[in-house]
This record gives structure tokens, C-alpha cells and sequence, in this order.
């Protein structure tokens, strides 16, 4: 019986690379893929402590046609995934007019593209086999439209639609599919997207990726479909409920300034 393998995109830092500890603990084999092929070694290092294979792929998924060539050469190297977790995204702060436009569709490509790609590729393997899991990483900034972060707001909302829909077609199989929702969280995703000096930061306390990396892993497990960590940030996702998107999108505005005036 071939060994079992988790595939972890942007594993190298944040909530990716405490995913893949998580994973790690439990004696779950790694795939391991990001952009920079130095903090992939150095986290494989890191994890050699557990005795389980590891195996690291250099690949920008930013790049058109990027998930099947992963899917390609992981199916040359034979290994068999039984855990997805579409971990790597990356969000740019700014007001839309003003944004870089191929930096906005290599997000999109990221964001959307990639993780499409993969869950299709491995939903299918997973039907065959009528056993897997998936876990694709979305965000509290998927209930509600973002000014200063339009498009990166937009991608995540993409990914939660996406989940829940599948989750529903398979909910008469073994497979489990959820999107995790974290709010705010400490890591190097606040450096690339800019939001350093963002009110966002200022008036909410932000999880370690440790600690969301545990959250999303024990409700994986528990196939809690729409995972959203932190009861404030539960709070403000189904807020929406209640008030008028008019009003959503002008919290957030206040939420997201700091820098863009």
C-alpha cells in the first residue's frame, strides 16, 4: 500500500509552514511547495525530527497552468496525496485604480487559478478512493466586500463559495472539504500585502499562524466545512446578517485605512 502524503501549498512560513508541523507531529507524510526553495530546506531540516518522508517542490503557483504542472510532477514522483491543503495566497493593499495590474492577476492566479486546479485534480483521485481531504484557506475577508483590498477580498470570497458548493455535491462520500476563515493573523502575509500601519491592526488582536494552523487542522479533522477562528472573528463574519452591505463595506473602509487616504 503506498504511503499517504499531505500537500501543502506556501509551506514556507506562516500558517502554511505550522500546518505542516501540524501534519508533521501526527506522523503524516509532507509535500511541501512554495517559492522559495532555501526556507523549504531549512523547514525540512526542522521537521526531520519526526521520521517521515518529506519532499520539497520549488514552484511559483502565481503562474498560468501552475497546478497541473505541480500535480505532474508529484504524479511522477509516484506519491499519493490524501491531504490538499490550498495554503498559499497573498492579499495587496491599496486603493484598486492605483494598484499594479499584473501583480493583481498573479494573485488571482494564486488566490483562484492554482487552488481550482488542485481541488479538481485531487477531488477526483479522492473519489476514486472514496477517502481524502481538503483544506482550502480562505478568509473572514470572504463575507464581505473590501475597499483598499478589492481584489484580494473578491479572490477569497471566490474560495469559500468554491468549498461550500463541493462540500455539498460530496456530502455522500468520506471525502472531507472545509474553508478555514482566519481574521487578522501575525505572519509574513502583513509585511507583502503592506497593512503594517492598516486600523485593522490597531483595534483587533491578531492569533499567531501557530494558532490558527492548529484551529484549521483539528477542524479538518472534524469537517467543520466553514472553519472561522476566534469568536470575534465569528462575530464580525455573520454580522453581515444584520446589517446592510452598504454599511459592511463602510466598516471595513474604516477597518482597512490607516495608510491609502
Amino acid at each position: 500500500m503506498p504511503k499517504k502524503y499531505a500537500l501543502i501549498t506556501g509551506a514556507s512560513s506562516g500558517i502554511g509552514l505550522e500546518l505542516a508541523n501540524s501534519f508533521a507531529s501526527d506522523k503524516i507524510n509532507l509535500i511541501l511547495v512554495a517559492r522559495s526553495l532555501n526556507k523549504l530546506e531549512n523547514l525540512k531540516l526542522e521537521l526531520f525530527k519526526f521520521d517521515i518522508d518529506i519532499v520539497v517542490i520549488q514552484l511559483d503557483l502565481s503562474e498560468i497552468g501552475s497546478g497541473k504542472k505541480l500535480y505532474n510532477i508529484i504524479n511522477e514522483l509516484g506519491l499519493k496525496v490524501e491531504y490538499l491543503i490550498n495554503n498559499a495566497g497573498y492579499g495587496s493593499y491599496g486603493k484598486f485604480s492605483g494598484q499594479d495590474l499584473p501583480n493583481m492577476l498573479s494573485m488571482i492566479n494564486l488566490n483562484i487559478l492554482a487552488l481550482t486546479e488542485l481541488t479538481y485534480y485531487y477531488l477526483n483521485e479522492m473519489k476514486e478512493q472514496n477517502s481524502g481531504y481538503i483544506m482550502n484557506v480562505a478568509s473572514t475577508a470572504a463575507f464581505q466586500a473590501g475597499p483598499l483590498m478589492a481584489v484580494y477580498y473578491a479572490t477569497k470570497a471566490f474560495v469559500l463559495s468554491f468549498t461550500e458548493a463541493i462540500a455539498n455535491e460530496i456530502s455522500d462520500t468520506n471525502i472531507n472539504i472545509i474553508a478555514l476563515c482566519p481574521g487578522p493573523t501575525k505572519s509574513n502575509f502583513i509585511e507583502r500585502a503592506n497593512l503594517g500601519e492598516a486600523n485593522i491592526f490597531k483595534y483587533l488582536t491578531s492569533p499567531s499562524s501557530k494558532q490558527v494552523a492548529e484551529y484549521g487542522y483539528n477542524a479538518l479533522l472534524n469537517n467543520n466545512i466553514v472553519a472561522i477562528e476566534g469568536i470575534l472573528n465569528k462575530i464580525l463574519a455573520f454580522s453581515n446578517r444584520f446589517i446592510t452591505r452598504k454599511m459592511s463595506v463602510s466598516i471595513v473602509r474604516k477597518l482597512q485605512d490607516g495608510r491609502t487616504k
